[in-house]
């Protein structure tokens, strides 16, 4: 199969007759995200790519650091880059280099504007900038085409004329010129906020070639209208580098402001996504030579339960299926377990056991889940059992960093621990947590032990230390506890109507330690109706 080069893709977008886009990027992880979004070609901008260095859309940046980075934009995508690149970088000389070390970076095309150099962006002063000399920059595009290796390698030409107040009839004038000299596509700027101006050069123009635009300051007209014109290609020109500024100017005051990172680690991009963004195949290969691996975790979930106060929700599902800003709890749940690298997932189904249906588990059914409680419902699951798994409610949201912990922290059986007893969105019957010692909120983990699980704040004479939030992490020997404590526990009478507090008592009154893993809110269970509106925020 043969691969079409890079420069005849992006010959192939001018002369489509068909209206195409592409989109600024300014590194190579933009690039790549460009590419990944659907889009056929780039738009090396030189106003984003100036931004990110740091300087102005003055050429302040060289020409020589703009093609570096180039390169590493090729390198990381399969799909063209058209350079934005000024005036050429200087005279007919500079753009005969220029074209050289572009094609040995396989950038299939450069955009020139007919400005002076070193050139001011188009929409800063515009009419105070000066056109370049129609000769001279006609020259240019001769020594740029002549210079190039790769018939298909593009230069587009960008007319000025209508920035500087000069009117359709020199716009037209020059694009003739630039067109004679041997442009392969035109591009009409405009700074005005209707399209009016660059509509009419189109209907003057008459498809002599390849027509481009950029909207930025009429980004209203319709895409239509712009079909309508006869325009070839439409670029984007600054909007990820913009995005880019907005989110980490938001990003950097909320972490300044809260001195923390709980406020946002779950609402940007993860670490393992910029590996992903960034090809790392090669790097999680040699994560698995070098560095020690943490053992196979195994997560049982318990999502057999209708949810009894959320009863006119779940007529044709059970809680776990319940929707929260379009993902469903039990979505959520794997989505953070598997953000952390547990992928091995046994679902306790029951009620409505159908309507599970989550790709990549593996579902346990407990068909006598009317008649029993957790414990009946872990039972099923007993095949599964891991000497490294978690065992966790089905209907928790919580910040990823409390699962992280939680795995990392020592102890045969560990539970977590909400210490914010002061917390006002506590519902349902919540299962107070007595430890060895309350939390005094050290920077390092704490030698911490569970000595008893309550439905009841006042069952005995000593405060709770908080509220364990449903969530488990069991090691070898915990597992060998759990299933002796379940096989005894199995010849209770009562044994239908135990939870999984009451295997914990068991376990502590056995003499078992049960080691506390304390966490401060930043975590939600969904127990009644009052529960959707907060789950939803602690989602945005």
């Amino acid at each position: 199969m043969s691969v079409i080069s890079k420069c005849r893709q992006l010959r192939t977008l001018l002369e489509s007759n068909e209206l195409e886009f592409i989109l600024e990027a300014h590194n190579g992880i933009s690039a790549s995200i460009v590419e990944s979004a659907g889009f056929k070609g780039i738009w090396g901008s030189g106003l984003s790519m100036s931004a990110q260095f740091g300087v102005r859309d003055n050429n302040e940046a060289s020409w020589t650091q703009v093609v570096d980075m180039l390169e590493f934009m090729s390198d990381a995508t399969t799909i063209p880059i058209l350079l934005d690149g000024d005036t050429g970088y200087g005279n007919f000389n500079n753009m005969r280099r220029l074209v050289v070390k572009l094609e040995q970076r396989d950038i299939a095309g450069v955009c020139i504007e007919d400005k002076q150099f070193p050139k001011t962006n188009s929409f800063i002063d515009g009419n105070k900038q000066p056109l370049a000399d129609i000769d001279e920059f006609c020259g240019k595009i001769k020594a740029g085409k002549d210079s190039q290796t790769d018939d298909d390698f593009c230069i587009v030409a960008r007319v000025e004329a209508l920035i500087a107040g000069w009117g359709l009839s020199t716009a037209l004038k020059r694009a003739a010129a630039y067109h004679q000299a041997g442009a392969d596509g035109i591009l009409i700027h405009s700074k005005s906020s209707r399209p009016d101006e660059i509509l009419a050069f189109a209907e003057e123009w008459a498809g002599r070639s390849p027509l481009v635009i950029v909207p930025t300051k009429y980004y209203s007209t319709p895409t239509a209208a712009l079909r309508k014109a006869g325009i070839d290609l439409v670029i984007w020109a600054n909007h990820m580098i913009r995005t880019a500024v907005a989110a980490m100017e938001k990003t950097s005051r909320t972490i300044y402001e809260s001195e923390s990172l709980i406020d946002v680690e779950d609402k940007i991009a993860s670490v393992e996504h910029i590996f992903k963004l960034q090809g790392a195949d090669e790097l999680s290969k040699a994560q698995d030579k070098y560095l020690a691996q943490k053992s196979d975790i195994h997560a049982i979930i318990l999502a057999a339960s209708r949810g009894n106060e959320l009863y006119e929700l779940t007529h044709d599902k059970p809680k776990a299926m319940i929707s929260i800003g379009g993902k469903t709890l039990l979505g959520r749940l794997i989505e953070g377990l598997k953000k952390v690298g547990i992928n091995n997932l046994t679902v306790i189904a029951g009620y409505k056991a159908e309507a599970i249906d989550i790709p990549d588990i593996e579902k346990c059914i407990n068909d006598d889940y009317a008649s029993g409680d957790e414990l009946k419902t872990l039972v099923c699951a007993q095949d599964n059992f891991n000497d490294d798994m978690l065992i966790l409610y089905s209907d928790l949201l919580f910040r990823e960093y409390i699962l992280r912990d939680l795995i990392e922290t020592e102890g045969e059986i560990v539970v977590t621990v909400d210490s914010a007893l002061d917390n006002p969105n506590m519902t349902g019957t919540p299962d107070y947590a007595y430890c060895s010692k309350d939390d005094d909120r050290p920077p390092f983990m704490q030698d911490v032990t569970l000595t008893r699980l309550s439905p009841s704040a006042d069952a005995i004479a000593q405060p709770p230390s908080g509220y364990w939030i449903g969530m488990m992490c069991v090691r070898k020997r915990g597992r060998q506890w759990i299933e002796a404590a379940l096989e005894e526990l199995k010849q209770a009478a009562n044994f239908n109507e135990l939870i999984l507090p009451d295997l914990l008592n068991h376990l502590i009154q056995q003499g078992r330690l049960i080691q506390v893993h304390y966490i401060n809110g930043h975590w939600l269970d969904v127990n009644a109706l009052i529960d959707l509106d907060r789950a939803g925020d602690f989602t945005q």
